[in-house]
């Protein structure tokens, strides 16, 4: 089959739905390629690139399948040849227009920006992949029209305080903000109504704000909308942060309805003169009252609102690279035989929570997905009739140590050498101390853990060294085979404790 990469129609858009890069990807999965002429220019992507490549320069609405980044226009549409397939971000859950307008064409149609939040989707989530180039450019943003450095400072001259950023909003988008804020020097502060983020944002070296009250935890990786109560708390905080902010960066969205209204007029009039409010919500009509979608308004009192809803547009190379692989790895589900022959399961929940038309059948909304963003001990507690499996009662307890007495007192008794006694002895004791040591280690720690204990075969080595002396060929064998056994734990487990120390170096 022939995939088309299309030139994108809507005025100001940068990104383009493939790369060279991936456009190499795309045929080793058995595709041809061809590209508008013209179509990475924006993104520094030449047509020499591109035919160097591998791809073909001509038209891509001729071809089986068709990608790009925005839905095409209805003049693009009109070009489609009957049964293609049209693959870019359709926006389905807002444009009820694109989506009618699609089921009228003998085409099928998946939708980018459906990708269920699910793990094995990650790979295909453009809204992530999106959402975390625009958080980075929002603060870049921010940065220039603050005017002022980030990071504080103390010179000869006199102190600088650092800039103080407020971040809305702790999903993709929020995080990126957040580590770039921090990177930049900046005191951060951010707010979700997710409390199972708190530890995310506090990991990117924020502050997470905390309101009292009793906050629901996600089903979906998504804030939810938040009862009357829980607004009124939350207005307040809302404000006073706001009020002590030097920059504010909203990211608050809610599925398929428009963006909750969450910085005031009346706390933007309150704002100190020169800051700064980046509106990352604005193309679903914004956090902040005064927002204007694509434009920077400036308030009486000097506070600057930025409601572009192209961030992720102005790194266009790497936001198409991030984009383009996306794709990659949505045909790379597509095509199981990698024969470059697209084949749509309707069974697998990924591909049917995409589709949007189906061979000129609309099949839209898809079923939801239910999933879980809850740690995995909260979901145990909370989901209805999961088995939970019952704590050791206290009477078990002192039955196994007393069953473990009696078993240590009938192996001395019974023991022809006070040697094997007290060998016998050490090992239990040994079992003792080591069940509750590892017991008391959280669960992602066992791999570091076990890794660098390991070193502890070194015993056993030293003990079949000894032993390898013997004049009894069946103790020598074991002695060998001891040695090679504790000797390859010894070294991969020092490898492995090595490679994850490697992840947290610089440059790694």
């Amino acid at each position: 089959m022939i995939v088309g990469v299309l030139k994108e129609a809507h005025a100001g858009e940068t990104r383009v739905a493939a790369t060279p890069t991936t456009v190499a990807a795309l045929q080793k999965l058995g595709y041809e390629v061809v590209v508008e002429p013209g179509a990475g220019e924006a993104a520094s992507f030449t047509d020499e690139a591109y035919a160097a490549a591998g791809a073909r320069l001509g038209d891509p609405l001729a071809t089986d399948v068709v990608i790009g980044v925005n839905a095409p226009t209805l003049a693009q549409r009109d070009r489609l040849e009957p049964g293609a397939t049209l693959i870019a971000m359709l926006n389905p859950r807002f444009d009820e227009e694109i989506v009618a307008d699609l089921a009228l064409r003998s085409i099928t149609a998946l939708s980018m920006d459906a990708v269920p939040r699910i793990s094995r989707a990650q790979s295909m989530d453009v809204l992530s992949s999106m959402a975390n180039v625009a958080g980075y450019r929002a603060v870049v943003e921010a940065a220039h029209e603050f005017g002022r450095m980030f990071t504080g400072q103390v010179t000869a001259a006199g102190k600088i305080p650092p800039a103080r950023v407020f971040v809305v909003g702790a999903g993709v988008a929020g995080l990126a903000a957040i580590g770039a804020a921090s990177a930049m020097g900046a005191v951060v502060r951010a707010f979700d109504v997710r409390p199972e983020v708190a530890e995310q944002v506090e990991s990117m070296g924020a502050e997470f704000v905390q309101v009292e009250f009793e906050a629901e935890v996600s089903t979906d990786g998504y804030a939810k909308e938040m009862t009357a109560e829980q607004e009124a708390v939350t207005a307040a905080m809302y404000d006073e942060e706001a009020r002590a902010a030097d920059i504010v960066i909203t990211t608050a969205l809610i599925p398929g309805r428009p963006a909750p209204r969450l910085i005031t007029s009346e706390t933007i009039a309150a704002m100190r003169n020169g800051s700064v409010i980046v509106d990352m919500a604005a193309a679903n009509g914004g956090n902040a009252a005064l927002t204007e979608i694509d434009e920077r308004v400036v308030t009486d009192n000097g506070v600057t609102i930025l409601g572009y809803t192209d961030l992720a547009g102005r790194l266009a190379e790497q936001a198409s690279q991030l984009y383009g692989t996306n794709i990659v790895n949505l045909f790379k589900l597509l095509t199981p035989a990698q024969d470059g022959d697209l084949v749509l399961d309707f069974d697998d929940v990924v591909q049917r929570g995409i589709t949007v038309v189906r061979a000129g059948e609309s099949t839209w909304p898809p079923p939801p997905v239910q999933v879980s963003a809850a740690p995995a001990a909260v979901a145990a507690e909370v989901a209805p009739g999961k088995h939970v499996k019952p704590r050791m009662a206290v009477g078990a307890k002192v039955g196994l140590v007393l069953g473990a007495i009696g078993l240590l007192w009938l192996v001395n008794a019974l023991a022809p050498t006070d040697d094997l006694r007290r060998h016998f002895t050490v090992l239990m004791l040994s079992i003792v101390i080591g069940y509750y040591v590892i017991g008391k280690v959280a669960h992602a720690l066992h791999t570091p853990l076990m890794s660098v204990t390991n070193a502890i075969s070194g015993v056993v080595v030293v003990g079949a060294l000894v032993q390898v002396a013997s004049d009894d060929r069946i103790v020598v064998g074991l002695s060998a085979a001891a040695i090679l056994l504790a000797s390859i734990n010894i070294f991969g487990g020092f490898a492995v404790t090595r490679r994850m120390l490697s992840m947290f170096s610089k440059g790694a």
